[in-house]
């Protein structure tokens, strides 16, 4: 099984590109993931990792994720390699995303969490529509 599941901050906006062979969009960003557990007297330290989102999740990510931004990630890792004009062999381990989801608070003002509400809809508590009725009583719980 190849699942890989992160969370971090975008070290820079996405970066969009398009495939020669078909104009695929493909975005790629990096993410930086702090480490579980810091040594004594040492700064907690972070690993960098690169994400490459195709069509549209690659779209969403270009649109709506920004440098300095917590996002999750849940894809998988993906080695390849290639030869350079002097024949040097190149190697790159990245996580192709699968999903990707914003991990920030929402903030007053944010923009993205703001156009993200009005193309998606909120699912915020008290606004479920007139069939959902929340009740503060607790004589019919059944526990």
């Amino acid at each position: 099984m190849n699942k890989v599941i992160l969370m971090g901050r975008l070290t820079r906006d996405p970066e969009v590109r398009y495939t020669q062979t078909n104009n695929t969009l493909v975005a790629s960003f990096s993410l930086a993931v702090n480490r579980r557990f810091a040594r004594q007297g040492e700064e907690r330290q972070a690993d960098f990792i690169n994400i490459v989102a195709w069509s549209k999740l690659g779209e969403f990510c270009s649109k709506y994720f920004k440098k300095g931004q917590q996002v999750g990630i849940i894809g998988r890792i993906q080695t390849r390699t290639w030869d350079d004009d002097q024949g040097v062999k190149h190697y790159v381990t990245e996580v192709v995303a699968e999903e990707a989801y914003f991990a920030d608070s929402k903030r007053d003002g944010d923009a993205a969490s703001v156009s993200f509400d009005n193309a998606f809809g909120s699912t915020m508590p008290g606004n479920m529509g007139s069939d959902f009725e929340v009740s503060s009583s607790t004589d019919d719980l059944p526990f």
